[in-house]
Order: structure tokens, then sequence, then C-alpha cells
């Protein structure tokens, strides 16, 4: 999407005109469809090659299409390509900037953890089996974690950094990760329940109890080999969404703990620890899932909503 602002009339005022030719309204919609030269715009739009050409400086200067030098048969020709689907004009920055959200959003592989602490049982798994001998933590050093898409450990943590890549002077509204995620029982046992800790920053933002370890049917993400063994097979989608007044769980008021609490502007990442705390009175671990496995085609979400 092109982005113009009054606070750049240069640019406004060339796309604006761009825009004011019937001409060159109908080239941008004959490069929806595909890239053209100068001679093929003028046979299709029935013009002069000069004035084709015409047309399409006054287009790259406004940026709404690009252009390059290709080999012809007799020298080169200028290939024109469309550069945006859509144009946001701002007419009022000030209320942009003070009164309109603006999200930051990213997905972490569940195997790109920063740190860990598991213990047996433990273990990791992608579409093809199971990655490393099982119950052996020293494996989660391992550079395969990164191919993991579901993760299991019957204590313990795994911690993950998210950059932030917003404005430093931004103010930030809410902050939420979401992901599937259940507990850790021998084999699978819905009654099976583990309290689960989520920390961000360090805080401690609350706890929700997994209900059971789930694998009574095939997860609808699940390879074939997986979906016939005893082994979890899905979890639950849970959210954790702390704003400028509380936490919250899927929109339910879960803690105190508010977005002033995180410092989430003191560096440009964010760490997001999910964990069994050693005091826990339901220690049934916790199985994660990535975009391959379980029900839900998605790894660690994090949304942060800022002005």
């Amino acid at each position: 999407m092109l982005e113009l602002s009054i606070n750049n009339p240069e640019q406004l005022q060339k796309v604006s005109h761009a825009l004011s030719s019937k001409v060159r309204i109908q080239m941008i919609e004959l490069l929806n469809k595909d890239n053209l030269n100068v001679h093929q715009l003028s046979e299709a739009l029935e013009i002069p090659v000069s004035t084709a050409a015409s047309h399409v400086k006054v287009l790259e200067e406004s940026a709404l299409i690009e252009t390059e030098l290709r080999p012809a048969s007799r020298g080169a020709m200028k290939v024109c390509t469309r550069n945006f689907d859509d144009i946001h004009i701002i007419l009022n920055q000030q209320f942009k900037s003070l009164d309109q959200k603006q999200s930051y959003e990213m997905e972490m592989p569940i195997g790109q953890f920063f740190d860990f602490q598991v213990a047996p049982t433990c273990g990791m798994a992608n579409q093809t089996g199971v990655l490393f001998p099982e119950d052996e933590p020293v494996y989660f050093y391992s550079p395969l974690k990164s191919e993991a898409q579901i993760i299991w450990t019957r204590k313990g943590f795994l911690e993950y950094r998210f950059p932030i890549i917003i404005d430093k002077q931004a103010t930030i509204e809410n902050i939420q990760f979401s992901l599937e995620i259940c507990s850790e029982a021998p084999n699978y046992d819905h009654n099976w329940p583990s309290d689960i800790t989520v920390w961000i920053n360090g805080v401690d933002i609350g706890t929700w109890t997994s209900p059971g370890d789930f694998g009574d049917r095939p997860g609808k993400l699940n390879p074939k080999n997986w979906a016939e063994t005893t082994s979890t097979q899905y979890g639950s989608l849970k959210t954790w969404k702390v704003t400028q007044e509380q936490t919250m769980l899927d929109e339910i008021r879960l803690s105190d703990v508010a977005v002033a609490n995180l410092h989430l502007m003191d560096r440009d990442f964010v760490t997001f620890r999910v964990g069994i705390k050693e005091d826990a009175i339901h220690k049934g671990g916790f199985n994660i899932f990535g975009k391959q496995f379980g029900d839900h085609n998605q790894d660690i979400k994090l949304k942060v909503q800022y002005k």
C-alpha cells in the first residue's frame, strides 16, 4: 500500500496528477493483468508511442509504476510494472498520530526458543517424526530444534525473544501472545491439569490451568504417521493480552499486570516465557504446537497495538 500524507505535498501532488488522466488510469488497469512495454501499451490504448511514453514517464515519476529496460530485437524496450494495490491518503496527520492505533505483528516458530529448562518426559517432533531421542534435555541445544512442530516437557520453561520494531516514541496500548498449548501426560489424558504460567520481560502475568493433554482424535494438521499414534494430538488456542489496565486471558481478566509493568520500550526485544513454576499445584507439564501440528495453523503470534 502507498501511504500519502499532506505533510509530503510534493509526492501527493505527483500521485494526484498521475491519476488525473483517463489514459493513465487505463494503463494501470492494463498493468493489473501483466507487465507491458511502451509499444504494447500504445497498441492496447490505440495512441501514438510517443504519447504512451509521456504518460508512462508521469506514472513512473509518481512511483505508481516501475520501469526496466530490457533487450529487444532493436535496441532496448521499457517494460512497465504496477507498484501498489492501494493508496491511502492522510489529510490530517495529527489526527492519525494521536488517535489511530497501529499494529505490529510477527510469528515465531516454536523451535526458535532462546532459553529453556526441560525435564522428562520431554522431546520434539516435526512432520517426519521425533527429532531426537526422547527424554534427553541435551538435545534441546541442537540447531535442529528450529524444525520442531510440537515440543513437550513435564517441567521447566521455554523462552523466546521477539524483536519490537516500532517508533521509540510510540505509546503501547496493549501486547498479546497467542499459541496452541495443552498439558503433558504419558500418552494423553484429558483429566491431567497443569498450571501453565506466562512471563513477559520476566514479569509473571498470570497462570492458566490446562485441563488436560488431548489425544482422543488426530489434530487437524497432524501428519498421518503422528495421527496414528497414542500421543498428544492437539491443544487449546490461548491468548494472553496485557492492556494499560490489566492482563486478560482470552479476553477474561487474569491479573492486575499492566503494560507499564513490562517496560516494553527499554530494549529492542520482548521476552516471552511459558512454563511450570516449581511451586505450582498442578505440575502437569505442557505441549506447544507449531503451525503444522494440532488444530491451528500458527506458531507463537505476537501482536502489539500502539499510537
